[in-house]
């Protein structure tokens, strides 16, 4: 049986009672402006999550504007503060749920995954490890540098700075931050796997994965799962269900207890699902709340 529920996990969390759940798995907002929900600061400007005249003729996946870089006033120089703040005030009940020795995986972005960990640190979680999940395609949107030249008619700069580019590298791979819950002082991890039946890896069942697909490799911190089709549409940050499998499969037994408070369009659960978990699950946004219950009646 699962528990799906429509609101604010903040406040709905709440409701979990202590020390019941063997593993926390979130795809949690970036806090990079990708879309409204994804502003997690104070501070805004009319131009946040609008449309440049490029946007509008290229009918590029990246829909809005977000904040430079260098951000447009001093006070963006406080949003990984802030963010840090946002995550400081779901990080101790994410804690009290987990049952001692479990794990929480969390996808957190690569510019304030550090900000996510400092506020799971201060929570009392210990960090782990951190999982690297290596795709199979990103998207790209390095601008070149000779081409603001060119619309400046600069034409001597414009060939100077020539194969230079303005942005990112082609982001490839997402990290995937690996927290677990102290176990009880003045006991062993292996006293605390058999009294609570959480805190070990299951290397078994990742050799048995890598019969099945060739870009898992045993026992190593980096994962190359692919996006199928079914792993598009109902979400713009949708996870690969097979990542999510091998996630739960790693750290949990069967009908054993999977929370996801930030679920989206249902990812995990469908994959806690398929792996024969309990579940639980909190989604803010109506529609890709709606997403999730077709998707999960689906796997039925």
């Amino acid at each position: 049986m699962g528990r799906v529920e429509l609101g604010d996990s903040i406040q709905l969390i709440k409701s979990v009672d202590t020390e019941s759940v063997h593993l926390i798995l979130s795809d949690i907002p970036y806090g990079i402006n990708y879309d409204k929900w994804d502003v997690l600061h104070n501070n805004t400007n009319s131009a946040l999550l609008g449309k440049s005249p490029a946007q509008e003729k290229s009918g590029t996946i990246f829909k809005t504007r977000g904040k430079p870089l260098n951000g447009w006033a001093q006070s963006d120089k406080d949003i990984p503060i802030e963010y840090y703040q946002w995550c400081s005030s779901w990080a101790e009940d994410w804690l009290r749920v987990l049952k001692p020795g479990a794990s929480c995986f969390i996808f957190a972005g690569r510019r304030m995954a550090h900000r996510c960990i400092c506020a799971m640190e201060d929570a009392g979680f210990i960090f782990k490890d951190m999982i690297a999940w290596e795709k199979d395609s990103a998207a790209y949107r390095a601008q070149r540098v000779s081409c603001v030249f060119d619309r400046r008619n600069d034409e001597q700069n414009s060939l100077e700075w020539e194969g230079w580019k303005i942005g990112n590298l082609r982001p490839l791979f997402e990290p995937i931050l690996w927290f677990m819950k102290p176990y009880p002082q003045g006991t062993t991890l292996t006293d605390n796997i058999i009294k609570y039946e959480v805190g070990a890896f299951n290397e078994n069942k990742l050799k048995e994965l890598t019969t099945l697909n060739e870009g898992i490799e045993v026992c190593s911190n980096i994962l190359k799962v692919k996006t199928q089709k079914t792993d598009r549409g109902l979400h713009p940050t949708q996870k690969a269900v097979e990542l999510m499998e091998i996630l739960i499969s790693l750290v949990t037994k069967e009908g054993q207890t999977v929370l996801d408070p930030f679920c989206g369009c249902g990812t995990t659960l469908v994959a806690a699902k398929r792996l024969k978990r309990e579940y639980i699950g909190f989604e803010i946004n109506e529609e890709y709340f709606n997403n999730m219950l077709l998707r999960m009646n689906d796997n039925e």
